[in-house]
C-alpha cells in the first residue's frame, strides 16, 4: 500500500499542474497503471465578438478504475474521482455519468466527480463495466469537453472453490497392470480469474485410494501405484480426489470427486475340478444321446476368460460317452453315444479334460491352463422288457397249405438277471380275420384260415412277448408273412382281338402276333409256350408260330384268300405254362378276310363293299354318303314346312287359344241381387227369354266367325224355352248339352259352356260384348261385288254371313210370336 501511495505522488508531481481524476489514498482505492494523456478537440466561444473554435488541452486522464467485489461495507463503496481543470471550484461544473450500471450500479456527485458503487459486485457474473463520462456547464448544460469512456473492472478475491463437473467418475484398467499404467484424467474448474494471482491454479491430491493409485498434481492423470493387483482378490476401488486452489497453499479452497475404479478381468487362473475323481450312475435303459451326468472345472476369471472347453481322453469310455459343454453354466454334460447293457458291462471308467478357450500368453509361464479329473460311470440294473432275436421276420407259405401248417417260429428272450420265462402272442389289431395262431411258449406261427393268394399277397402281423414275471413289459416284432402262388389258373390270351388276312396275300406271312396272360404270379416269372391245335391239325390255311418270347404269331399256309367264298376263319391255339402242376386253355382267334391295297393296307373287310364300282377310293365313298345324308335332311325339312303350312291354313290367327273356357256371365245383379246363386233365377221367364235371344245370335255368329271351321248354314232347329213352370233345371241343362253335342260347327276341341244367367236389374248393366255382333251383322257388304276379282273370295264369305244373319232375325221373330 506504501509503495502504490509513493506512485501516486510521482505522478502528480510529473502531471505539469494538468487536470487529473483525484483518488484519495486508501485501502478502498485501487489503481493498476497511470493513464496516458489524451488530447480532445473541446468547442468554445472566442472574445471580442467573434465566435470560433479552439483546440484546447484535455485536462482528465486515467486509464481504468478499480472496484472490490464481494465489497460488505455499509456505505457505499468508493471507486474513484473525476476533475477537470475547468472546473476552478466555483460550482460551475456538472459532471455526468452514463454507460453499463450508471445509476443503478454506479453513482457520481455532479458537483465533486466522486464515483461510489451502490451495491456488491460479482466478478464471475460480470468482470468489468463501461462507462462514459463528461463534465458540462451548470448552468447551460452545454458540454465543457467531449464525451469520454472509461472502464471500471472488478477485482477478483478467491471467493470460488475447485470444482469437478463431471464426476463422480468410473474407470477400468486390466489386472496384474505394471505400475504407472494410465487409468484416466480428471478436471477440476475454478471460476476465479487465472491471471491475477493464485486464486484459480489447482493442485490435485489423493485423499483415499493409496497405495494403489496416485495422481498427478498438474495434470489430474490417475495411474496405478501397486504392481500385480489381482482382480479375484478385490475387483473395486474407490479413490477420493482433491483439488485445491492458490497453488496447494495454506488458506486455499479445495473441491472433491470420487473415481470408482474396476480391474477389468484377463485370464490369469485355469480351470480347476472341484475333486480328481467323480462316480456317476447311469441306468442301462438310458436313450442314446440323452445326458446321463454332469461334471465342472471352476475358474476364477469371468466372461470369456472363464470358457472351459471339456474332452474324454481317448481310453475305456471313449466310444461309448461323449461330453459337451454347456455355455450358460460352463458345466461338462456328458452325452451317450451307445446303449449300455448291464449284462454286458456294469462299469466305465475314463478321463476328462478341462481347459480354457482363450488363452493369454503373458501368463502361459504360470503353466498349463487345464485340469483333469477321472470319471467312473456305474450301470445300473433295469428291468427290462424281452428281447425278440431279431428286429424282424419274414416267412413264406403256400396257398394251399392246410390249415394248423408251421409257417415259422419267434424267439425271445429275457436277458435280465431273472431270467423270466417269455410268453407270445399274436397283436388282434393286426390280424383281424384270425388267419394265424402262434403257440404262446414256443413262438411257432400256423395258419388258422385258408390263405389265398388273389385276395391277400402279404400279412404283416405283430408278435408280443411278454415276461411272466412282469406282465407289464412287453415287446413287440413285425413278421411278415408272404403268400406263395400255386398254378391253379391256366394261361389265356391277352387280347382277343380280331385279325385280317389280305386276299393278295403270300405264304409263310406273320399276320398277327399275340400273347398270353395268367392270373398266377410264379416265382421267375411267366413262360407261355403256343402251339396249333391236334384237333386242327388238317389246317391248310392258318399255322401258329411260338417266338420264344411269351409271344406267337399267325402264319398264313397258302397264297390267296377269296372273301366271296369264305369271309371269316377260326384258328384255335393250345397255350401252356411253365408252372407247375402245368396249365393249358384253347383260345380261339378270329381271322377275317379282307380287301387290301396293293402295298397291303386294309381297303375294305365288309362283304358288301364288293358291288360297289370298281375304283372308288374311301375318299369318294366319303363323299358319296354326305351327299345321301344332306339329301335326306333337306326332304326332312321340307315336309315339316308343309305340315306347318297346313296347320297354319287353319289357325292363323295368334288370339285363338286351345282349350279355352268359354263363359258367358256378365256382373252380379248390384243391390237387387242378393240371391247370386240361387238357381231359381233360371226359372224367371223374363230372363230366359233374353238369354235365349241372346244365345242363338251368339251360336250363328260364332258359326260365321270362326276361321278354323268352314262356315255352313244352321240345320238344326232351336228347342223351345223352358216356361216358368219349368221345375227341372238339370232337364233344361240336358237340352242345351244334346243341342251342342249335335252341332257340326261345334269347335274340333274341348270345350266348357256355361248356361247360368246373371241377375236382373244391375245398374252397370251387361258388360257382354255379344249384342256389338248383332249391331254389326246389319252391315252390307254387297259393295265387296264391285271392287273386283281380288275381293271375289271375300265377297263370297260375307254375302253368305248376310244371308245367315237375315235367317236367324227370321227365326228370332217366329219364336217370339
Amino acid at each position: 500500500m506504501l509503495t502504490r501511495n509513493c506512485l501516486l505522488l510521482l505522478w502528480f508531481f510529473f502531471s505539469k499542474g494538468s487536470l487529473s481524476p483525484v483518488r484519495p489514498p486508501g485501502p478502498m482505492l485501487s489503481m493498476g497503471r497511470l493513464g496516458k494523456d489524451h488530447s480532445r478537440s473541446l468547442s468554445s466561444p472566442v472574445s471580442n465578438g467573434v465566435s470560433g473554435f479552439q483546440r484546447v488541452k484535455r485536462g482528465w486522464v486515467w486509464n481504468q478504475f478499480f472496484v472490490l467485489e464481494e465489497y460488505m461495507g455499509s456505505e457505499p463503496q468508493y471507486v474513484g474521482k473525476l476533475h477537470t481543470d475547468l472546473d476552478k471550484g466555483e460550482s460551475a461544473v456538472k459532471y455526468t455519468l452514463s454507460g453499463d450500471g450508471a445509476g443503478s450500479i454506479f453513482t457520481i456527485d455532479a458537483t465533486t466527480g466522486d464515483i461510489h458503487a451502490l451495491r456488491s459486485l460479482d466478478r464471475e457474473v460480470k468482470p468489468y463495466y463501461t462507462l462514459r463520462a463528461q463534465a458540462v456547464d451548470i448552468n447551460t448544460d452545454r458540454p465543457l469537453e467531449p464525451e469520454s469512456e472509461f472502464v471500471i473492472k472488478v477485482q477478483d478475491i478467491n471467493d470460488n472453490e475447485p470444482k469437478f463437473l463431471e464426476g463422480p467418475y468410473t474407470a477400468s484398467v486390466p489386472e496384474m497392470s505394471p505400475v504407472g499404467t494410465y487409468v484416466m484424467q480428471v478436471t477440476a474448474t475454478d471460476a476465479d480469474d487465472p491471471t491475477y494471482g493464485n486464486s484459480a491454479r489447482v493442485v490435485y491430491s489423493i485423499l483415499h485410494g493409496q497405495p494403489y493409485f496416485s495422481v498427478d498434481p498438474k495434470t489430474g492423470i490417475i495411474r496405478t501405484a501397486l504392481p500385480n493387483m489381482d482382480r479375484e482378490v478385490k475387483e473395486q476401488y474407490q479413490v477420493l480426489i482433491q483439488a485445491k486452489d492458490m497453488g496447494g497453499q495454506l488458506g486455499g479452497l479445495a473441491g472433491t470427486t470420487t473415481v470408482n475404479i474396476t480391474l477389468s478381468d484377463v485370464n490369469d487362473n485355469p480351470p480347476r475340478f472341484s475333486k480328481s475323481f467323480f462316480h456317476l450312475r447311469v441306468p442301462e435303459s438310458s436313450a442314446v444321446g440323452s445326458a446321463v451326468g454332469r461334471i465342472k472345472a471352476h475358474d476364477l476369471d469371468i466372461g470369456k476368460n472363464a470358457e472351459v472347453e471339456y474332452n474324454i481322453v481317448p481310453g475305456d469310455g471313449g466310444n461309448i460317452f461323449d461330453i459337451i459343454t454347456n455355455e450358460h453354466n460352463q458345466e461338462g454334460i456328458i452325452i451317450l453315444k451307445r446303449p449300455l447293457d448291464y449284462e454286458t458291462k456294469k462299469a466305465y471308467t475314463f478321463k476328462v479334460d478341462a481347459s480354457n478357450t482363450h488363452l493369454d500368453s503373458r501368463f502361459q509361464n504360470f503353466g498349463a491352463f487345464k485340469d483333469t479329473a477321472t470319471v467312473k460311470m456305474n450301470v445300473l440294473d433295469v428291468d427290462e422288457p424281452p428281447l425278440f432275436s431279431k428286429h424282424s421276420y419274414e416267412m413264406d407259405v403256400f396257398e394251399d397249405s392246410p390249415v394248423g401248417d408251421i409257417i415259422g417260429a419267434v424267439t425271445a428272450q429275457d436277458l435280465d438277471a431273472s431270467n423270466s420265462p417269455v410268453r407270445y402272442s399274436i397283436d388282434w389289431k393286426s390280424d383281424l380275420d384270425s388267419y394265424f395262431d402262434i403257440d404262446p411258449v414256443k413262438g411257432t406261427i400256423s395258419t388258422n384260415e385258408l390263405l389265398d393268394r388273389e385276395s391277400i399277397t402279404q400279412h404283416n402281423i405283430t408278435i408280443v412277448a411278454t415276461k411272466l414275471n412282469s406282465p407289464v413289459l412287453t415287446s413287440r416284432v413285425a413278421v411278415i408273412v408272404h403268400v406263395l402262388d400255386v398254378n391253379e389258373f391256366p394261361p389265356e390270351l391277352a387280347v382277343l382281338s380280331e385279325s385280317f388276312v389280305c386276299e393278295n396275300t403270300k405264304v409263310g406271312q406273320v399276320i398277327q402276333t399275340f400273347s398270353a396272360k395268367d392270373q398266377d404270379l410264379p416265382q421267375a416269372g411267366h413262360m407261355f409256350s403256343f402251339k396249333p391245335s391236334e384237333k386242327d391239325v388238317n389246317n391248310k390255311n392258318f399255322t401258329i408260330r411260338d417266338f420264344g418270347n411269351n409271344t406267337a404269331g399267325i402264319v398264313t399256309l397258302r397264297s390267296s384268300f377269296q372273301q366271296r367264298s369264305q369271309e371269316i376263319y377260326f384258328l384255335p391255339v393250345v397255350i401252356q405254362d411253365s408252372g407247375y402242376p402245368v396249365q393249358s386253355s384253347t383260345g380261339i382267334l378270329t381271322i377275317r378276310v379282307c380287301g387290301c391295297e396293293t402295298d397291303g393296307s386294309l381297303l375294305t373287310c365288309s362283304a358288301e363293299a364288293r358291288f360297289l364300282p370298281v375304283g372308288l377310293s374311301t375318299g369318294a365313298l366319303v363323299a358319296i354318303l354326305l351327299c345321301i345324308i344332306i339329301l335326306l335332311v333337306i326332304v326332312v325339312l321340307y315336309m315339316g314346312l308343309r305340315r306347318q303350312k297346313k296347320k297354319e291354313t287353319l289357325m292363323t290367327s295368334k288370339e285363338d287359344i286351345r282349350d279355352n273356357v268359354i263363359h258367358y256371365d256378365d256382373e252380379g245383379g248390384g243391390e237387387e241381387d242378393t240371391h247370386a246363386f240361387d238357381m231359381g233365377t233360371l226359372r224367371n221367364p223374363k230372363v230366359i227369354k233374353d238369354n235365349l235371344v241372346k244365345e242363338n245370335l251368339l251360336i250363328e255368329n260364332r258359326d260365321l266367325f270362326r276361321r278354323d271351321v268352314k262356315p255352313e248354314p244352321k240345320t238344326g232347329k232351336n228347342q223351345p224355352p223352358v216356361s216358368q213352370d219349368s221345375a227341372d233345371i238339370s232337364e233344361f241343362i240336358n237340352q242345351r248339352l244334346k243341342e251342342n253335342d249335335v252341332d257340326n260347327s261345334a269347335p274340333p276341341y274341348d270345350s266348357l259352356a256355361t248356361y247360368a244367367y246373371e241377375g236382373e236389374g244391375s245398374v252397370a248393366e251387361s258388360l257382354s260384348s255379344i249384342e256389338s255382333l248383332v249391331v254389326d251383322a246389319d252391315e252390307d257388304y254387297d259393295c265387296l261385288h264391285e271392287w273386283g276379282p281380288r275381293f271375289k273370295t271375300l265377297a263370297g264369305i260375307f254375302g253368305e254371313q248376310s244371308t245367315t244373319q237375315s235367317d236367324t232375325k227370321t227365326k228370332t221373330t217366329e219364336n217370339e210370336q
